[in-house]
């Protein structure tokens, strides 16, 4: 039998706990949450947990989880939530990092760049929440992953990528926030795709500005040496 989001969404819950009480490693509880989000199928879900009380009855009395449609789910775990912070400075995210459900993004002259294409999302819909002056964010994630952007800019902008062809139940990130003399950027990447060089295009537009700068000059130098030459032609 086909599983269904709120399924899938179970299991993460339950895999979120084994981490917390160390029943688990940070790195099989990522191979896990991955494989939680490829599964189509309860037969599937079922193996990620059988060594994990609460998947069954290995261990008494351990709580059982409800895979099937027609029972009742136990309760979800509180959200948990982190922080990225960048004040006069930058921070980044990169390669393989947990998602959590819920990440608040906060910079004041400053930058993040969040790159969400190896990161492990703990469930299928997460939440990022902006909150940024005179500063930016720059976010990568890979093809299949819908992007749903909420957030307000003042005096600032948005630059989104156009959606793919999604599955019903593609991977979703929701933006949410405040952008006040920022930007948010998104762009859509391959894993394997290699970085814009920002350093090189950033140092080829000082070189352009400089070199209209110079000619300017020149032209200004020019422009004087017509003009005292002119009375002496009278």
């Amino acid at each position: 039998m086909r599983a269904s989001d709120a399924d899938r969404d179970r299991v993460s819950d339950t895999l979120r706990e084994a981490l917390a009480e160390g029943r688990i490693t940070p790195e099989e509880h990522a191979e896990r949450i991955d494989a939680v989000y490829r599964a189509k199928t309860y037969s599937e879900l079922e193996p990620l947990l059988s060594d994990l009380p609460g998947a069954g009855d290995a261990v008494p009395g351990a709580p059982k989880v409800r895979l099937r449609k027609d029972e009742p789910a136990l309760p979800h775990p509180a959200p948990q939530s982190t922080a990225i912070v960048a004040v006069f400075g930058a921070a980044e995210r990169k390669g393989r990092w947990l998602v959590e459900p819920q990440t608040t993004i906060t910079c004041v002259f400053g930058g993040v760049e969040l790159d969400l294409r190896q990161a492990v999302l703990t469930q299928r819909e997460v939440g990022l929440t902006i909150s940024c002056v005179f500063g930016g964010v720059e976010i990568t994630v890979p093809p299949g992953v819908r992007v749903v952007n909420s957030s307000v800019a003042v005096f600032g902008g948005h630059s989104l990528p156009d959606d793919d062809p999604l599955e019903p139940d593609a991977p979703v990130i929701k933006l949410s926030g405040m952008v006040l003399f920022g930007g948010v950027n998104v762009t859509r990447r391959e894993p394997d795709a290699p970085r814009p060089d920002r350093r090189a295009a950033h140092t080829e537009h000082v070189r352009g500005i400089r070199d209209s700068h110079r000619r300017h000059l020149e032209d200004l130098r020019h422009d004087r040496r017509e003009q005292r030459r002119s009375p002496r032609d009278h």
